[in-house]
């Protein structure tokens, strides 16, 4: 990219309200100049400063037409359906994604939210705070579960779902993995079918998984007819998007029984509202789209952003999960 400024003139901008990107990269010693805003009034009142913006959640596509400086745009996520594309690439802005920044991250959630609905962790908090030591169950149905010999069904086996799988395969549970491209992944589950046969697959699973992007393909791919075709047994674990799932039917089907639970890191709508009833029910585990969000993410995200860089630098053509 002949226009992209050399480090010395570079300015990065990145844009977050919580993770400490400029404090990290600071401490890395490379020189490069940085600032950071921590809402998105300040970042569009700044659009204009930076030649490098990271920025997942704070990007608004007027910035495409008022970032008159940028010059590469970095996604601090996997997710980029809300980057119009065509305007991108018509302003010939250079934009990458993080993807692969919270593989360990999200799959290591998505085992946590398996074995703690099988577990029953959230009930047993919930007897921790109310100081009630729970005797033993008569009832086999209504007692903690064990994952092994037990069928769980990935759909989306990139970096993510791959990792599941792995994870699962030491908790001896049967694989079954969904993906367009089954030859990539053969070797890594016990089945692998295309997504046109995911609804003939869900009577079979004890775990129905979504670990796939949002796209018109996805959206609400778990809907009334999924759900009714689900497992009584079966529990629903989304970390991926909240719009891969249609809210109403899950919240009908997790009240009447049709499904024994779900463990739920995105919603339609985030933050929740605070009258959603998925908040006070005792069959589902919610997390705050935090799947993603460790210790250690300011320095994934680094790490890919300044291979990039390296890349825009030399005038090299293919950046690091380039998008446009």
């Amino acid at each position: 990219m002949n226009d992209f400024p050399g480090k010395p003139e570079l300015t990065i901008h990145f844009a977050h309200s919580a993770y400490q990107f400029c404090e990290r990269l600071a401490a890395r010693g490379t020189g490069i100049k940085a600032f950071q805003t921590w809402t998105s009034e300040d970042t569009a009142k700044r659009i204009t400063e930076g030649h490098v913006l990271v920025v997942t959640g704070f990007w608004n596509n007027s910035f495409i037409s008022k970032g008159k400086n940028l010059r590469f745009i970095q996604a601090c996520g996997a997710g980029y359906n809300q980057f119009d594309l065509t305007a991108l690439a018509n302003r010939r802005l250079r934009f990458a994604n993080a993807s692969g920044v919270n593989v360990n991250a999200v799959s290591d959630h998505a085992m946590a939210l398996i074995l703690g609905l099988t577990r029953k962790i959230h009930l047993a908090r919930d007897n921790q705070h109310a100081k009630h030591w729970r005797g033993m169950i008569s009832d086999i149905s209504r007692r903690e579960d064990e994952l092994a010999g037990k069928t769980i069904l990935i759909f989306g086996m990139g970096a993510i779902g791959t990792r599941l799988a792995r994870l699962a395969k030491a908790f001896d549970m049967k694989i079954i993995g969904v993906r367009r491209n089954i030859e990539a992944i053969k070797d890594l589950v016990d089945e692998a079918y295309t997504p046109d046969q995911f609804l003939s697959l869900l009577d079979r699973a004890n775990f129905v998984v979504l670990t796939c992007p949002l796209t018109n393909e996805t959206a609400n791919i778990i809907d009334h007819e999924a759900l009714m075709l689900m497992r009584r047994d079966a529990h629903l674990i989304n970390v991926a998007r909240g719009g891969c799932v249609e809210e109403t039917n899950l919240i009908n089907a997790l009240q009447a029984g049709k499904i024994a639970g779900a463990g739920i890191d995105t919603t339609v709508e985030e933050p929740l509202h605070s009258g959603s009833v998925l908040w006070d029910m005792s069959n589902v585990i919610l997390t705050p789209h935090t799947a993603g969000e460790t210790q250690s993410y300011e320095e994934n995200v680094l790490d890919i952003l300044l291979e990039n860089l390296d890349r825009l630098f030399r005038g090299d053509i293919k950046l690091h999960n380039q998008i446009v």
